[in-house]
């Protein structure tokens, strides 16, 4: 079962993803995690991967898609594999099924997280976090008992992400729509978009995930 999601930053995809993933023992990709790794063991690829950051460049689709192919090879005890937040644009998303299916796989289903600007606003801007324990609070849906102590340790070191504000909130929501609703149409035209409202409770978000992969 190989999974793709699409959702804005504080959709709520990672969450579900790493529910999935112990549920399904299927594995979460992440390129950058895998880019970071071939640049630490100085594989054949990331020494061409960090040649290209030392320039400034992108690195070419080819080599992320080089790397996944790697990655999903490497491993035949798991079941399946969650791509989240890649494929970014059309073309990853061509290259992507093309490796797929020359390994003998395929996208099952593809997972829209639908949630409102506004929401996503209030979860993002209102994140606090506490630098002792690491505890996270929202201002909006999860404050703290007492307001600037942390209700886990007691510390009153709580602070908030300098990017979580509201205006870089809305400029990175701006980019991101722009860039999926290509791909959401794309996957909608092959019948493998199924568009979840991640707007519910966490246990809920997961059923109805489940309930969509029951029906591929």
């Amino acid at each position: 079962m190989n999974l793709i999601f699409i959702g804005a930053p504080g959709s709520g995809k990672g969450t579900q993803a790493q529910i999935l993933s112990k549920e399904f023992n299927i594995e979460t990709l992440s390129t950058g995690d895998l880019l970071r790794k071939e640049v630490e063991i100085k594989s054949e690829i990331g020494l061409i991967a960090e040649d290209l950051m030392r320039q400034g460049k992108l690195v070419d689709d080819e080599i992320v898609i080089e790397m996944i192919k790697k990655k999903i090879s490497s491993n035949n005890s798991i079941k399946g594999h969650i791509f989240d937040g890649f494929p970014r644009n059309i073309n990853q998303a061509i290259m992507l099924e093309q490796m797929l299916t020359n390994l003998g796989k395929k996208i099952d289903k593809v997972i829209n997280f639908d949630v409102s600007e506004e929401i996503i606003i209030k979860r993002i801007s209102g994140r606090i976090s506490c630098r002792e324990c690491g505890s996270v609070y929202n201002k909006y849906y999860n404050p703290t008992a007492k307001e600037g102590v942390c209700d886990n340790c007691g510390s009153n070191d709580l602070y908030q992400r300098v990017d979580d504000n509201e205006e870089t909130v809305k400029n990175r929501l701006e980019v991101f729509k722009k860039s999926s609703a290509p791909l959401i149409d794309f996957y909608a035209k092959k019948n493998l978009l199924v568009t979840i409202d991640a707007f519910k409770i966490v246990s809920l978000i997961f059923e109805d995930i489940k309930q969509a992969l029951i029906t591929t």
